[in-house]
């Protein structure tokens, strides 16, 4: 179920076919709109407008910009790595390395995006895989992250 996933919680949901009455048998899936039965150009244009705004707050909140860049990992041991971004938002980053750090770690990331010069945001290791990959969420009390959220801001727009 797409609901099922504390990430996917707040995810639009889009119903097609039959009418509202329909629908409700898959009620439980918490579907935020449906395409009505014939499908009709201006009764899905004034389906989407109105389901714009929940849209945009997904993609905002939800969006990752796949973006391929060297990162600077120190670990609060002292230990240093270096890893390859994967995907990047302004809550946090997937990453691949020859010896991914543990979940629960605590790091300081460092990296450079196109346009956006070096940051340096502090995190903790959110999961790891067995391929090599993991993924840190940016501690949200790290004022430096707002540059980042603003380069993503400017990204999305351009």
């Amino acid at each position: 179920m797409a609901r099922e996933s504390p990430s996917n919680s707040r995810i639009v949901i889009f119903g097609l076919g039959g009418s509202a009455q329909d629908a409700m048998q898959y009620s439980k899936l918490c579907i935020n709109a449906v395409f009505q039965e014939p499908l009709e150009r201006t009764s899905a244009l004034k389906l989407v407008r109105s389901a714009r705004t929940l849209v945009m707050h997904e993609f905002r909140r939800y969006v990752r910009i796949p973006v391929m860049t060297e990162v600077g990992i120190a670990m609060a041991d002292g230990g240093r790595l270096t890893a390859t971004s994967q995907e990047i938002s302004s809550g946090g980053m997937s990453l691949k390395t020859n010896h991914p750090p543990e979940p629960g770690s605590l790091v300081e990331v460092s990296f450079s995006l196109l346009t956006l010069p070096r940051v340096w945001v502090r995190g903790n290791v959110s999961w790891r895989k067995s391929n090599k990959t993991f993924g840190i969420r940016f501690d949200t009390t790290d004022d430096r992250r707002q540059r980042l959220k603003d380069w993503i801001t400017g990204y999305l727009d351009t």
